[in-house]
């Protein structure tokens, strides 16, 4: 399902600044050889995640689900002087690939890459949070929603990717598999949450944004 029509969309995109070319290169060589390519955000969404993390200006931004470093790069750009970006993901083959663009990017010394589950990096990481992106297993949303929530800080975000699931989150329950059902109680989950303030964006496949009270 087109949550936009493409035309629409290739607007929006055209009229969203500059793809900068250290991430136009990581775009196009994760299309060109990297395992499910529309994982990796794209430009009008990573300007949309540049654009909340400016507006934040995060001293630590968790990210959780590194894929191929694209939103990563996107989000450090926000970072307050002597911010640390930490990104989080378990796949083994993916390290050197976002490793190499982090460091051609300049990021080198404002990210900080895990290979661990996220559920046992996050208790070691400094707080509070000022800002956190969830985009990894989706089961596992609300275990890592539960994971942060109370070390966000006030007024802090944590943004969570995939929320509409190219439109599957308005299947009968019956007929949902476990990712949409997981996707479905995250939203009621964090929509009942009074510990935050929650909206959702239909950009891409959907955003769900939670400001921390």
């Amino acid at each position: 399902m087109d949550l936009i029509d493409p035309e629409l969309d290739a607007y929006c995109e055209a009229h969203s600044g500059i793809e900068a070319p250290h991430l136009r290169a990581l775009r196009e060589e994760t299309y060109a050889g990297v395992y499910m390519p529309q994982m990796c955000s794209g430009h009008l969404q990573g300007r949309f995640l540049s654009m909340l993390s400016h507006l934040v200006r995060p001293k630590v931004i968790v990210e959780i689900g590194t894929y191929t470093g694209y939103s990563a790069l996107c989000l450090a750009e926000g970072l307050a002087p002597g911010g640390m970006l930490h990104t989080i993901d378990i796949d083994p083959h993916l390290p050197p690939f976002v490793a190499r663009h982090i460091a051609a990017a300049g990021f080198h010394d404002r990210i900080t890459t895990h290979h661990r589950s996220a559920l046992e990096v996050i208790p070691t990481l400094p707080t509070p949070f000022d800002l956190v992106f969830i985009d990894a297993d989706k089961p596992a949303y609300p275990a890592y929603f539960d994971a942060v929530v109370d070390r966000v800080r006030p007024g802090g975000l944590i943004i969570a990717d995939n929320v509409l699931w190219s439109g599957r989150v308005l299947q009968p329950t019956g007929e949902q598999d476990h990712q949409t059902a997981a996707l479905v109680a995250y939203a009621h989950r964090v929509n009942g949450d009074p510990r935050v303030e929650p909206v959702i964006v239909p950009l891409r496949d959907g955003l769900m944004i939670a400001r921390r009270r």
